[in-house]
């Protein structure tokens, strides 16, 4: 103990330094999470076997539906589909033989290489909330978003250590027209951030203009041999593909850049009340969407989706952090990992109308079983609010505070030399105590995850400095989060290119809010 007594001796000038490393502004970035603990499987190969055999039945007797799409359907026709009208019924097997040329994963290239994620494997990569029309904070409350709330949240996600992404559509900039705000998105995204980011979906020609963009951005030969881009492309469940969905689909797969198939389920309404007949709908729709990916570029690569809820069968308002919700975000991670693909679900999810407990309840809940179903490509964790209507500017960093507790459980538990411990309980004995012994004081830096923004504070200490709640302390993390952001450099002929391509983007067409 006395050996013990002489190191803290020793370090006792050092405190000032360490204070000043604690306050010291930091951009440090985790790099994407690496399981290190096992998936947990819902279903057992029966199961399995049954759904996967069901949605082969689906597609081929039922088919889905690709609307308003004369090319799509020739696609099929060619592949051996059977198309009558808009109806499209795939052989059993079709899908899934087409799907093969799919990769397992593949890596997404940020303008700055450190900030490259690999999307597929034990890999998870963490990405914001994305839609919502409305943000909320709790100086201005509910409110309509502006392209300002967007940048903010840009910079969050930027500055938020366990993100890895910077998303897409973070809110809707309603000020903005609609037919050129996916243009002001974009370029936020490659000079705010210098993180991964997503392309626009709204429209085939906002997909190309993405495209143009990044290959501004990277160079032209880069963006054809690489993904610089991962979007979402969802399904209009149950069933459904549109022309729009599927016409950006069509630009990014030709252009080798992922996409997330996804159907947008809310179970009773779009989807059986069951959760296996939830599951085979599941599987087929992104079956049919992943074949078609490839059918428009074999080896495109593509991501399997699955955003479900449940819902409130009194109200017909979705429902968030369910039992129901959590055996298909498990079942589905089993079913893609045996299809060999990437998977995308889960997310901060709630329900509620403010970051309340009701909030933090159905979020944990999500979020956990996103870790534990095999995840690769998480997004909405962060932010969301009042089932994806708003994005919340407290909530953000509430829940990009709590992402850390993920990677720190994906690490698993360590039993080499160190972690056993074996001289610290030698060296403590009976009755002693762990605070100064050399183990701890080597490890206490790193031993324990640590909040950036909870209070555990004595009872005293925190009343006096206000009895301030979560939602409080994150407003004030907020603004520190924002008044210290250093935007990170860019060439300043790229972003001379950007400017100038954006301004003769806009100049072509009228503004339209519609």
């Amino acid at each position: 103990m006395a050996e013990a007594a002489t190191r803290r001796r020793g370090r006792g000038g050092g405190g000032a330094a360490r204070r000043a490393e604690r306050s010291a502004v930091s951009f440090e970035t985790a790099r994407f999470i690496e399981r290190n603990i096992p998936n947990f499987d819902v279903l057992n190969e029966e199961a399995l076997e049954i759904i996967e055999a069901n949605a082969e039945t689906v597609l081929a007797e039922v088919g889905v539906n690709f609307i308003e799409n004369p090319a799509a359907l020739q696609r099929w026709r060619d592949a051996g589909a059977d198309v009558d009208g808009e109806r499209v019924r795939l052989p059993k097997g079709l899908a899934r033989e087409l799907c093969k040329t799919a990769p397992s994963s593949y890596t997404q290239h940020a303008r700055n290489p450190a900030r490259n994620v690999e999307v597929g494997g034990r890999n998870l990569v963490l990405a914001p909330v994305y839609g919502p029309p409305f943000v909320r904070d709790a100086i201005g409350g509910r409110r309509y978003a502006t392209m300002e709330d967007f940048r903010k949240f840009v910079k969050l996600a930027y500055m938020s250590k366990w993100l890895h992404h910077s998303g897409g559509t973070v809110c809707e900039p309603t000020d903005l027209p609609v037919n050129k705000r996916h243009l002001d998105m974009l370029h936020a995204h490659m000079t705010l951030s210098d993180k991964p980011f997503m392309g626009s979906v709204t429209e085939p020609s906002r997909a190309r203009d993405s495209v143009e963009m990044c290959e501004v951005l990277f160079g032209a030969d880069f963006v054809q041999q690489n993904t610089v881009m991962t979007s979402l492309i969802n399904i209009n469940s149950p069933m459904t593909f549109d022309d729009v969905m599927m016409g950006a689909l069509e630009v990014y797969a030709t252009n080798n850049q992922a996409c997330i198939i996804s159907p947008f389920i809310v179970g009773g309404a779009m989807a059986p009340v069951s959760v296996a007949g939830t599951l085979t709908q599941v599987l087929a729709e992104t079956l049919a969407g992943i074949a078609y990916s490839q059918l428009c570029r074999a080896g495109a690569p593509v991501v399997m989706g699955a955003f479900v809820t449940s819902i409130d069968m009194n109200s017909g308002a979705p429902t968030f952090g369910t039992p129901e919700a959590a055996h298909i975000t498990y079942g589905a991670g089993q079913l893609a990992r045996r299809l060999g693909l990437p998977y995308r679900s889960a997310g901060s999810f709630c329900g509620s109308k403010l970051p309340d407990a009701q909030a933090a309840y159905e979020t944990a809940n999500s979020l956990n079983v996103g870790l534990l179903s095999g995840v690769n490509f998480m997004l909405h964790a962060c932010g969301w609010l009042e089932g994806g209507l708003v994005a919340s500017f407290e909530k953000f960093v509430m829940d990009a505070d709590q992402l850390g507790t993920l990677h720190h459980l994906a690490q698993g538990v360590s039993v080499d030399a160190e972690a056993q411990a074996m001289e610290a309980i030698r060296e403590v004995g009976p009755g002693g105590h762990y605070l100064g012994c050399a183990h701890t004081q080597a490890n206490f830096k790193t031993a324990f995850w640590k909040s950036d923004l909870l209070d555990y504070k004595p009872f005293e200490t925190w009343d006096d400095e206000g009895a301030r709640d979560t939602q409080a302390l994150a407003s004030l993390r907020v603004d520190k989060m924002l008044a210290d952001y250093q935007q990170p450099s860019l060439d300043p002929a790229k972003e001379e290119a950007l400017v100038a391509f954006i301004a003769a983007k806009k100049a072509q067409e009228p503004d339209s809010f519609m």
